[in-house]
């Protein structure tokens, strides 16, 4: 199995009523070289101008992004030649990012190929560290900003740190 590191940008909190604009994915190993972005159209009529604003998008530029199936089969497509067996769902918002990925999925594919199941390295930070006020982000080497593919590559650049300071007993590619 693999661990792919996802990152989701919505111009709303909700997938269905609102859209995912675009989102990212980094197998998580070494070399953090596969990586996969995906800018989406929007499939709704209400946005967030203040979420769109937020993640450096303008409502009229979404419109020019691929069709959400399009970009679901490309990403499906890719886990099947990036991932070792079957690909495990991190995020550092899982319950977030998770959502609008596994609607996404089943809305415009059919199925999900991470199944049913996501992981929160945040948590496993919180646990590690035993302090549950405790974030990740100042573990970062790559700045945390508005590009999901450098959220991406920042959050698998600090699990990789994680296993290596707590030894930890996890196969990653």
């Amino acid at each position: 199995m693999s661990y792919i590191m996802v990152d989701v940008v919505t111009d709303g909190p909700i997938p269905g009523d609102y859209s995912m604009v675009s989102f990212a994915a980094v197998v998580v190993e070494p070399t953090l070289s596969k990586t996969f972005i995906g800018k989406i159209k929007p499939i709704s009529k209400k946005y967030s101008e203040d979420e769109l604003k937020k993640n450096d998008y303008i409502r009229t530029e979404t419109f020019e992004f691929d069709e959400p199936e399009e970009v679901l089969m490309n990403f499906q497509e890719w886990l099947l030649e990036n991932s070792k067996g079957d690909p495990v769902f991190i995020s550092d918002n899982n319950g977030f990012d998770w959502m609008f990925i596994n609607w996404y999925f089943y809305y415009f594919v059919g199925s999900n190929p991470f199944g049913n199941s996501s992981y929160n390295f945040g948590s496993l930070y919180k646990g590690l560290v035993k302090d549950t006020s405790k974030g990740i982000k100042h573990l970062r080497k790559t700045e945390y900003n508005n590009n999901p593919i450098d959220n991406v590559v920042g959050n698998a650049e600090t699990l990789l740190m994680l296993k290596e300071k707590f030894n930890l007993n996890i196969d990653l590619d």
